[in-house]
C-alpha cells in the first residue's frame, strides 16, 4: 500500500495541481500515492486524529466529508456524495469491461438479471476459467474455490441427476421436481445438491436456484452453514430485491450471520450501484468487527469508480490505516480508474508499483491497459501490450483469444483480427465466437461477422438472449434497422428468452434509425409483461433523443418511468432533462428541489445549466422591466 501510494505521487509532480481545484485522476493521485513532504499539524478538526505525515497536498487540495472518521473507521454517505455530470457520463449501463470481466468480485450477474430478470434459458459459456470465477468468491458461496474447481471438474464426468430432474420436470416447478426426485429414492448429499446449484447459477436460473434452497431449508434436508445461508441471502438479493434480502438476513441464526454474509449482502448492494445501503453495511460490519479485508474494500473501490471517484481516496486511507493490503483486483479498479481519466502516465505508475510489489498483471489487467492504450490514440503501445498477452505461441495460449479478438479490432487492425480467428476457426468456443463477432463489427465487416454467428447457430443448439444480443448489436450500430428486426423475429422463433440485453439492443437500433416512439413503445411493453428490469442506458437513448427533440413531456415521462425502475440519485437523467427544457426554451418549476430530495448536488456544468432554467433568474433587461 506504501509502494503505491508512492508511485501514484510522481503523477501529481508531473501534471501538478490547480489551485482549489482537484480532476478525478487528481485526487486519485494525491489518495493512492505518498506524499513525500511532511506534514505538519493536520488542518481542521475532523483531520486533527490522524497522524500519517504523507497527506498535506491531498487534504488541501480535496475535501473529505466530515462524517468520514478515520478514528471510527467508517464510511458516510454525505453531502457531495455524488460528483455528478462527466463522471456519470461513463456509467451507461453501470458497468465498465474491468467489472463485468472480473465476475468473482462483483457479481455482474447481479445488474445483468436484477429484481425481476428471471432467466431460464442457458446462458453458458464452454470457458470454464469464467465459470471458476464465478463460483470462487461470491456467485458460489456453499465452498471453497478448490472445491468449486473439484465441482466442475468432476461435473463434467458426472452431470448433476438433481439439476437434470430440475429441469426435466414437466410442470417446471422446483418443489414438484424435488419431491419427486426424493420419492424415486434419490440420493440427495450435499454434492448433489452443490452441483445442482453450480448448474443454475452457471445458466443465470436464480430463481429456480433460490427455491431449491426454499425447499432445502423448509424440508429441513440440509443443515444449513453461515455459507447456504450467504448463498440464499445472494438469490434473493438478485430475484427480489435489496430490501428482502436484507429482512431475511435478520431471521439468520447468530451463529451463522458472519463475515461472509455480510460481505456477500455488500456486493450485491454495489451492484445495485446503492451507495447509501453499501456504506451501511460496510459500517455494520466494522460494528460487528469483522476483519477489514480486500474485498470489501475493492467493493466499495468499484462503486465509487462507477459513482464518485473522489470518494476512492476515503477508501485508500482506509486500507492504509486498517493496513489492509492491496489485491490484484486493487489494482485492476485504479488502473481503470486512471485509464477512464486518461491519466496514461498515472496508469502506467500503478502498473510499475504493482509489478513492484510481486504482483504481475494477467492478461484481463493487461486488456484494460491496452483498451485505455487504444482508446488514448497510443496504438504502438496498446499493440505492444497485446503481443505481450499473445505469448509465445497463442495455439497453446487460446484462453486469450477472445481478449484480443476486440481489442485488435479496436486499432482498426483487420489482419490481426483475422489471423487470431484463423487460429481459433478450427474448433472454436462460443466466447471466441462471440468475441470474433464483436470485432468485425467494429472494423465494419458485417458479412464476416453474420458468417461466425451462422456457424453458432449450426453448432450450438440453442443460443441465449446475451449471445444474440452481440450480433444485434452489430446491427444498431451501423443503423441497419431491417436485418435487426428479422434477427429479432429469429429470436422469438427459437423460442429464445429476450431480457433486457436483447431490449437494450432492440430500443439502441429503433433509436438509431430515429424511431424514438417505436423504441418507447417496446420498453414500455417489456416492463408491462414484467419480464425483466431495463436497463439504465436503454431509459437513457430513448430520453435523451426526446431531450435533443425538445420534448419537455416525453423527457419527464421517461425520468418518471426510470424511477418506477429503481433508477434514482444519479446526476446523468438529470442533466439530459434540463436539457429538454433548454432546447424548449421552458422554466424548470422546482428542478432544484427535486434534485435535493435525490441527494443530487450539481457540479459546474449542471449548476450552469440550472442557471438556464431558472423561472425566477434575473437579467439585466429583468431588472429594467421590474
Amino acid at each position: 500500500m506504501w509502494a503505491l501510494r508512492r508511485a501514484s505521487a510522481k503523477s501529481i509532480k508531473v501534471q501538478g495541481l490547480r489551485s482549489r481545484t482537484v480532476h478525478t485522476c487528481d485526487a486519485l493521485d494525491s489518495a493512492s500515492g505518498y506524499v513525500k513532504a511532511k506534514l505538519g499539524n493536520s488542518k481542521g478538526p475532523e483531520f486533527t486524529h490522524v497522524r500519517w505525515s504523507t497527506f498535506e497536498r491531498f487534504y488541501r487540495t480535496v475535501q473529505i466529508p466530515a462524517r468520514f472518521s478515520l478514528g471510527s473507521c467508517s464510511l458516510s454517505s454525505q453531502s457531495g456524495a455524488r460528483s455528478g455530470g462527466e463522471e456519470e457520463d461513463n456509467l451507461e449501463d453501470g458497468f465498465s469491461e474491468l467489472e463485468t470481466s472480473e465476475i468473482s468480485e462483483t457479481l455482474k450477474d447481479s445488474h445483468l438479471a436484477s429484481d425481476n430478470e428471471l432467466l431460464s434459458e442457458p446462458e453458458l459459456s464452454d470457458d470454464n476459467d469464467d465459470v471458476e470465477e464465478e463460483a470462487s468468491e461470491n456467485e458460489l458461496i456453499s465452498g471453497t474455490e478448490t472445491d468449486v474447481t473439484e465441482r466442475i471438474s468432476q461435473e463434467k464426468r458426472f452431470p448433476s441427476a438433481l439439476f437434470k430432474a430440475i429441469m426435466d420436470d414437466p410442470t417446471q416447478s422446483v418443489n414438484h421436481a424435488l419431491d419427486k426426485f426424493m420419492a424415486d429414492g434419490m440420493d440427495l448429499n450435499r454434492s448433489e445438491i452443490s452441483h445442482a446449484m453450480l448448474n443454475l447459477r452457471k445458466r443465470r436460473m436464480y430463481m429456480k436456484a433460490l427455491q431449491l434452497l426454499e425447499w432445502l431449508e423448509s424440508n429441513k434436508r440440509l443443515d444449513f452453514v453461515e455459507r447456504d445461508y450467504a448463498s440464499r441471502v445472494d438469490l434473493i438479493a438478485k430475484v427480489r430485491g435489496l430490501q428482502k434480502a436484507e429482512s431475511y438476513m435478520d431471521s439468520i441464526p447468530k451463529s451463522c450471520s458472519g463475515e461472509v454474509v455480510y460481505r456477500t449482502f455488500l456486493a450485491n448492494c454495489v451492484a445495485a450501484n446503492n451507495v447509501r445501503k453499501a456504506e451501511e453495511v460496510f459500517n455494520k460490519m466494522k460494528d460487528l468487527d469483522f476483519p477489514a479485508t480486500a474485498f470489501a474494500c475493492n467493493q466499495l473501490l468499484l462503486l465509487y469508480k462507477r459513482i464518485d471517484k473522489k470518494k476512492i481516496a476515503d477508501v485508500l486511507l482506509f486500507m492504509e490505516k486498517e493496513n489492509v493490503r492491496p489485491s490484484p483486483f486493487t489494482y485492476k479498479i485504479l488502473i481503470d480508474t486512471k485509464g477512464q481519466s486518461n491519466d496514461i502516465a498515472g496508469m502506467d505508475q500503478i502498473v510499475d508499483t504493482m509489478k513492484a510489489e510481486g504482483v504481475e498483471p494477467d492478461f484481463r489487467t493487461q486488456a484494460i491497459l491496452a483498451r485505455h492504450y487504444a482508446a488514448g490514440g497510443l496504438k504502438e503501445k496498446a499493440g505492444a501490450v497485446l503481443k505481450d498477452m499473445e505469448g509465445g505461441n497463442l495455439k497453446s495460449n487460446r484462453g486469450v483469444c477472445r481478449f484480443l479478438l476486440p481489442l485488435y479490432a479496436d486499432l482498426g487492425n483487420a489482419d490481426e483480427v483475422g489471423r487470431i480467428w484463423n487460429i481459433c476457426e478450427s474448433k472454436p468456443t462460443l466466447g471466441e465466437c462471440l468475441a470474433a463477432v464483436e470485432a468485425w463489427g467494429k472494423l465494419k465487416k458485417i458479412e464476416e461477422a453474420e458468417d461466425v454467428f451462422e456457424r453458432m447457430l449450426k453448432t450450438w443448439k440453442k443460443l441465449s438472449s446475451r449471445h444474440y444480443s452481440v450480433m444485434l448489436k452489430v446491427y444498431t450500430n451501423h443503423k441497419m434497422l431491417s436485418k435487426g428486426k428479422d434477427l429479432v423475429k429469429k429470436m422469438g422463433d427459437s423460442g429464445c428468452h429476450i431480457g433486457p440485453l436483447t431490449w437494450d439492443a432492440l430500443v439502441k437500433l429503433y433509436v438509431e434509425a430515429g424511431e424514438v416512439e417505436k423504441a418507447d413503445v417496446i420498453l414500455q411493453k417489456a416492463v408491462q409483461h414484467n419480464q425483466g428490469k431495463p436497463l439504465f442506458s436503454s431509459y437513457m437513448a430513448i430520453m435523451e433523443k426526446y431531450a435533443k427533440r425538445a420534448d419537455v413531456h416525453n423527457a419527464e415521462k421517461m425520468f418518471h418511468r426510470m424511477r418506477q425502475a429503481g433508477y434514482v440519485s444519479r446526476a446523468r437523467p438529470y442533466q439530459t432533462l434540463l436539457e429538454a427544457y433548454m432546447n424548449a426554451k421552458a422554466p424548470a418549476y422546482g428542478i432544484r428541489e427535486r434534485m435535493k430530495a435525490d441527494n443530487i448536488f450539481p457540479n459546474k456544468s449542471l449548476a450552469a445549466q440550472l442557471a438556464q432554467v431558472d423561472a425566477f433568474r434575473k437579467t439585466a433587461v429583468s431588472d429594467l422591466l421590474d
